[in-house]
């Protein structure tokens, strides 16, 4: 089974945030044999919102093994690298046609990070 984290828009889920640190909630889905077998909607509880934690952290406390997103900061590439959690980027806004791509093997891995991040809050 593997556990994939989107960052969202909003607590139904429906969008994949295009500010990754200064998403609202994470989406988490477990897939196995590419079926989803479970999900579910957590706050984002890092550090940015009040809590404790930079947003890696909290994706890898969720058991992440994967992070689909629309972009993110060399920083926060570089804590997932180091843990072995994948990160690909999302094509598309919604997170159903997110996770399918993922179930299908269509999503690319993110390896740079967004240039403007540090102004951006990627």
């Amino acid at each position: 089974m593997v556990r994939v984290v989107i960052p969202v828009a909003d607590e139904k889920g429906e969008l994949v945030s295009a500010h990754f640190g200064r998403a609202t909630y994470f989406e988490w889905f477990d897939v196995q044999s590419g079926k989803i077998v479970d999900r579910g909607i957590k706050p984002n509880d890092s550090s940015h919102f009040g809590g404790q934690g930079l947003p890696p952290e909290r994706m890898m406390a969720m058991g992440a093994d994967v992070v689909i997103s629309a972009g993110m900061g060399m920083k926060a590439i570089q804590m997932f690298q180091n843990s072995t959690v994948a990160v690909l980027q999302a094509v598309q806004e919604s997170t159903e046609k997110s996770i399918q791509d993922y179930v299908d093997g269509n999503l690319r891995e993110l390896t740079e990070g967004c240039l403007h991040a540090e102004n951006h809050e990627h």
